[in-house]
């Protein structure tokens, strides 16, 4: 396997006595996509959310295990440092209702108190939305809430402001499940394009969409991780009987 930006070790996530993630190992390669997929109830959000420490802001959340980001112990640094190492963006989009286009980009820094020269947001503002494929759509109308833009946009927004802290990772949590097929694809084409800078851990539904963006897939089922590997092998040579079922829709 390529070099691994983040390792996960022996993790299991609670809520309260209830165990949604049980003993998961998983090397996520660096610069590659990996999507993790299951069905309903499985703990794909929980394992995502714990990898940038979401998960601790539910009350009785608790983990056992380790998460490593590069060499770092994901659980003994700062919460807020790790959340700008690891972007992430949720299944509806949410734009910042009352902000403009120009202030969600770079909402990550205001809301962190980091201060910048206006050059210096002038330029994250153009860089991020051009990485999300936005800019020409958005550059005349900098200063209008992000509010106004279509479901798409609104997503691809999101996906701007997450890369304006230049994480290392994304995570991406069915980040086209509220969207139409033309809007879908496009966020597919960003996926695909991004994974040259960044890290990209998906979660999804659509075995046709990890099949069209992963390089990696990892089948979660019942808080057990069955089965990791190249994407392409797994849907078509499974190691186990349940991914085979999953994959052939007899349960999902």
């Amino acid at each position: 396997m390529e070099s691994a930006i983040l390792r996960i070790e022996d993790f299991s996530a609670y809520y309260g006595d209830n165990r949604i993630l049980k003993n998961i190992n998983l090397s996520i390669p660096k610069r590659k996509v990996t999507a993790i997929m299951g069905p309903s109830g499985c703990g794909k959000t929980t394992l995502i959310r714990c990898i940038n420490r979401m998960h601790e802001l539910v009350a009785d959340a608790r983990v056992s295990g380790k998460i490593y980001l590069d060499d770092d112990d994901v659980y003994s640094l700062n919460p807020i440092i790790i959340r700008r190492r690891i972007g992430m963006v949720f299944q509806r989009p949410n734009p910042f209702p009352t902000m403009s286009i120009y202030d969600n980009v770079i909402a990550g820094y205001k809301l962190n108190g980091i201060k910048l020269s206006r050059t210096e947001r002038d330029r994250i503002v153009e860089d991020s939305l051009k990485k999300s494929g936005l800019w020409d759509e958005v550059k005349d109308s900098l200063y209008k809430r992000g509010t106004f833009l279509s479901g798409g946009q609104q997503q691809r927004l999101c996906i701007s402001r997450a890369l304006a802290m230049n994480p290392e990772i994304l995570l991406l949590d069915e980040p086209t499940s509220a969207l139409d097929p033309k809007a879908t694809s496009r966020i597919e084409e960003l996926i695909v394009q991004l994974r040259k800078s960044v890290t990209i851990i998906l979660v999804t539904h659509n075995i046709a969409q990890a099949s069209r963006v992963s390089d990696f897939t990892a089948f979660l089922y019942l808080g057990e991780l069955i089965e990791f590997g190249p994407t392409g092998k797994m849907f078509t040579v499974p190691q186990d009987k349940r991914t085979e079922e999953y994959l052939t829709g007899k349960f999902g």
